[in-house]
Order: C-alpha cells, then sequence, then structure tokens
C-alpha cells in the first residue's frame, strides 16, 4: 500500500505535536503536497542545499530535519539567495520538508533524552518546565566519576565533530548529577543551579553568561560543558527514524512501510581548531 505524505505528517504531529513547540518557534510541514507518495524518508539535523542534494540522490520523497529552514521571515526565494536555493531545490525535485524542532526537544522521547542516554544517565526528569513544556533533562551518574572521565565518556559516545567538547570546570572534581540540553542551553543556568546538577552540558555557550555562571559558583558546581549543537542533536535522529517507520508499519492494514534514511553530513559549520588546550593535570598545569 502506497503512504502519502499526508500519512507521514499525521505520524510526526502525532510523536512531536506543533502544539508543543515554543512560541516562537516555526515547525511542521513546510513543503511538498499532502497527497504525494512517500517512499523513502532522510533524516537531518539542517535544511542545507548539501542535505537537499544527498536526500535528492538517495530518491528520498521527504526531509525531516530537527532545525527550520523558514525560522525567520524571508522576501525572496530566488535562487541568488540559499534559503530561495532550497526551496527550489525541494519544489523542483519533489522533495517534501518536515521539521521538528523544540517540539522534538520536549518530546519523550526527544532530543534531550538520547542526549541524557550519551551521558549514561539515570533517574532522569526534567530540567525546566517553560510556556507548559519540559525542557532539558537531568539525572545522575551511577557511579559518579571525574569530570574528566565524564566528558571523555560523552566525547566517545558523541559524533566526532572539529570543535570537541569544551570544559569549564576541574577535571579531577568528582562528579555525579548531569543537567544536559541539546543545542543551545545558556537561558536555563537558573534552572540548572535550582537542579543542584554538577555539570551541565549544552552547546553555543558565550563568553560572558559561562563566566558569570563560574563566578556564581565560586570554582564549584555546575561545571560546564559545551558539546556542540550539531552533536548534541544529531544523536535525535535515528530514534526518530525508527519511531517513524514503525508507526506506518502499524498504521491501517500493516501493510503500509516506508525506508528511512540517517543524513551522513556532518552540518556542523566548524572545519578545524587550532591549539586546544588539553585538561590541566593536578595542580593545574597541562
Amino acid at each position: 500500500m502506497q503512504t502519502t505524505l499526508a500519512e507521514v505528517v499525521r505520524v510526526l504531529d502525532h510523536l512531536y505535536p506543533p502544539s508543543t513547540a515554543q512560541s516562537w518557534d516555526q515547525v511542521g510541514l513546510v513543503a511538498g503536497d499532502l497527497s504525494q507518495p512517500v517512499r523513502r524518508i532522510h533524516f537531518a539535523v539542517d535544511p542545507t542545499l548539501a542535505v537537499v542534494e544527498e536526500a535528492r540522490a538517495l530518491g528520498a520523497d521527504l526531509v525531516v530535519t530537527h532545525h527550520p529552514l523558514l525560522l525567520r521571515g524571508i522576501h525572496s526565494v530566488a535562487t541568488t539567495g540559499a534559503k530561495g536555493a532550497t526551496v527550489t531545490a525541494l519544489v523542483v525535485n519533489d522533495l517534501a520538508l518536515y521539521v521538528a524542532h523544540t517540539n522534538a526537544d520536549v518530546a519523550q522521547p526527544g532530543v534531550n533524552d538520547a542526549l541524557a542516554q550519551a551521558c549514561g544517565l539515570t533517574d532522569v526528569e526534567p530540567l525546566a518546565v517553560v510556556e507548559g513544556q519540559a525542557l532539558g533533562r537531568v539525572g545522575r551518574l551511577n557511579p559518579p566519576v571525574t569530570l574528566a572521565e565524564f566528558t571523555a565518556s560523552l566525547y566517545a559516545a558523541l559524533p566526532p565533530s572539529p570543535g570537541g567538547l569544551r570544559v569549564a570546570g576541574p577535571p579531577d572534581a568528582r562528579v555525579e548529577r548531569i543537567a544536559v540540553m541539546g543545542g543551545a542551553g545558556d537561558d536555563l543556568f537558573d534552572h540548572v543551579r535550582a537542579s543542584r546538577a554538577d555539570v551541565y552540558v549544552t552547546a553555543d555557550l558565550r563568553h560572558h553568561p559561562v563566566l558569570e555562571a563560574r563566578e556564581e559558583a565560586r570554582g564549584g558546581p555546575p561545571y560546564i560543558v559545551d558539546a556542540g549543537h550539531w552533536a548534541t542533536e544529531s544523536l535525535w535522529l535515528a530514534g526518530a527514524a525508527e519511531r517513524v517507520r514503525a508507526a506506518i508499519a502499524a498504521t491501517g492494514d500493516g501493510t503500509s512501510k516506508v525506508e528511512t534514511h540517517i543524513s551522513t553530513l556532518r552540518t556542523d559549520p566548524w572545519d578545524f581548531v587550532v591549539g586546544a588546550e588539553p585538561p590541566a593535570g593536578p595542580g593545574g598545569t597541562s
């Protein structure tokens, strides 16, 4: 039985209800005809031109991304601009685009559950409630480890990226309670402190919020880990693809099915790092 885009959208809307997205977000179906058939779905973090070309080459009918293509208003879709070129590539190649962004962050399981799992956390609970939705997660390590051991384990669990992990805190500090927020999370420091987390794992951390957070901590917890925006959110893709595939297979008389593919492209915009310092040893020396 042929699966239509309308059927896939119903499944995605059920797994990641658009109503649970933050008020500033733009999620859901961006391009596509609801009556068009969907045989293969391509999952990626970002709707870049390269991702669209990868999807086209694989014969996909639908691209599902975490990040929106049209989060802010645009006034032209001419191919002279990257967004216009992306929209044109989608339409010309009969590729639909669906976005699950902050509604995938708050879903259970969602982006932050995947990150909590990569951290090895148990007893996981929401970190904060914003606009009535549970943002981030906080849980514990069993047994506790040092900050250096925790970050080395997390680095191994994340997909490789040029920036690696940036860590603020002493390598030999013992840590047990970990808060996570996939993607940009420097607006949740108050919630992190209230959760009594030893470590906060997030991304896109700016100088002043981190410096102020470390000053408030007086050198103690919460220690801070910037694990990269793309890396922390790409963990969600495989689970999302599996859930969509299973939900479609379970619809109707059970004959509906789609293939899914995870993008192999690293859409982290950084290419290399110069002069990164290793963790300091005892006494603060490298």
